[in-house]
């Protein structure tokens, strides 16, 4: 685990997991001054978008492709942190055990390159970057458009993604 002096800028790397298509989204946290602008916010866009897993393919390929890719962009970018979603309530039993796996292997991508896991609920999340815990999924997509300054269209599970990293450093700075 790296620490970090008080001026320095964290990347954090948000997780939006998925047995089929698993959201992924990086922010680069900065001081304002340091964006020689004036901002009202200290997160940075970096990169973000979507695994796409073959749903043909059996669940343990689907895994160990998810885990590789994860790892990949772990070692691309070299977050800091990773905020992931917690397990929520799904449709079916089946449709949770699927979830909770595909999360175990970003989880363990991340714990494989030794960096810390904070995890958030699906209110948490929307509460931190909407205001309000039952937003709709188009809410927290323009709501993260507008606190990264994107003029491009996110997909629904980059942004998702995107919102779990601005929910980190939401939190993060509140605890300092």
């Amino acid at each position: 685990m790296r620490r970090q002096e008080k001026n320095k800028s964290r990347i954090i790397l948000g997780i939006d997991p998925g047995s089929i298509v698993c959201g992924y989204g990086i922010i680069k946290t900065v001081h304002p001054e340091q964006l020689g602008i004036n901002s009202n916010t200290d997160a940075v866009y970096v990169a973000s978008g979507r695994i796409m897993l073959p749903s043909k393919q059996p669940l343990d390929v689907r895994l160990k492709e998810l885990y590789a890719n994860l790892a990949d962009i772990i070692r691309e970018y070299s977050p800091h942190e990773v905020a992931i979603e917690k397990v929520f309530f799904a449709k079916s039993i089946k449709a949770a055990l699927v979830l909770g796996q595909a999360r175990g292997a970003a989880l363990v991508a991340a714990a494989s390159s030794g960096l810390p896991v904070y995890e958030y609920s699906a209110l948490e999340v929307k509460k931190a970057v909407v205001g309000y815990g039952r937003a709709e999924k188009h809410q927290v997509q323009s709501m993260v458009s507008k606190i990264l300054n994107l003029k491009t269209k996110l997909s629904a599970d980059s942004a998702d993604a995107l919102a779990l990293a601005v929910c980190h450093r939401n939190t993060m700075k509140i605890l300092k």
